[in-house]
């Protein structure tokens, strides 16, 4: 399958504004765009592109003051079939983890593992570790947290989250990061693009979308306790701690949404 990705954002600016910004497809899928998804904006100016800590590809720029507008567009080659998760996958002892694995064991700005320990472990400590654990988790967010986009705010925690049981797809995301964390399983925030190839329509305007993904059994697994269920097209453009990391933009100045738009669309051969 062939899926037309990409992303459009325009903002209004009082004066010339630094940002960065991370829209990028990440390398671990680079191999299946038909053309790089370069950064371009309008008007043009110059972008200096660089890989944060995490890997993620980021592009920095100045915008002029006035209306700015900037996204990316693509074509990327995928499997056009739901995910297939492993149902069985062992939890690593933490002595045995590798060490890049580590910091994703730790508490961070949005997911507060230290706070959530013991409700994690009151709640799933008893389920079968790895995948059946893992799982729970989702099972749990997936049901505690209320979808609302007019109750979103971009300051909320895992933990608060967990006692407002309101939130968006990266409220969701956080509180099951933060539980699995506390249960020691090394746990990393991603965001990306999710289509709704394949499911009922009529769909809802597209957006970005945020998930997970757990170590286990000697490699990266992905789970997401927003939607809960297999998807088509599910495309990474960054993972970190949490959203602190992974921002899609980052400005440093004042400035106004006037515009967001997102597209994956299958191409009818």
């Amino acid at each position: 399958m062939r899926i037309h990705i990409g992303c459009e954002m325009s903002f209004d600016f009082p004066q010339e504004t630094p940002l960065i910004s991370m829209l990028n497809v990440h390398y671990s899928r680079a191999s299946d765009l038909e053309r790089p998804d370069f950064l371009t904006s309008n008007p043009p100016v110059p972008i200096e592109s660089y890989r944060d800590s995490f890997g993620n590809w980021c592009n920095r720029l100045v915008a002029p003051p006035g209306r700015f507008t900037f996204g990316t567009d693509a074509v990327i080659r995928d499997s056009g079939t739901f995910e297939m998760g492993e149902l069985m996958a062992w939890q690593h002892e933490v002595r045995d983890l590798p060490a890049e694995t580590l910091l994703f064991l730790l508490p961070s700005r949005f997911c507060e593992s230290d706070l959530l320990a013991s409700e994690a472990w009151r709640l799933f400590g008893h389920m079968p570790s790895g995948i059946p654990r893992v799982q729970a988790v989702c099972d749990f967010v997936h049901n505690h947290i209320v979808f609302d986009y007019g109750n979103a705010r971009v300051t909320r925690t895992a933990a608060e989250a967990w006692r407002e049981r309101s939130g968006v797809c990266r409220d969701f995301a956080h509180l099951a990061v933060t539980f699995c964390r506390a249960l020691n399983i090394p746990t990393r925030y991603c965001t990306g693009y999710i289509s709704d190839i394949g499911m009922p329509k009529p769909w809802a305007s597209m957006d970005f979308c945020a998930w997970m993904e757990v170590y286990l059994g000697g490699r990266w697994h992905a789970f997401d306790p927003r939607n809960n269920a297999p998807r088509i097209g599910r495309i990474l453009i960054a993972s970190g701690r949490d959203a602190a990391d992974v921002p899609l933009t980052h400005i440093f100045g004042p400035g106004l949404l006037a515009g967001f738009k997102v597209w994956t669309d299958e191409i009818q051969e």
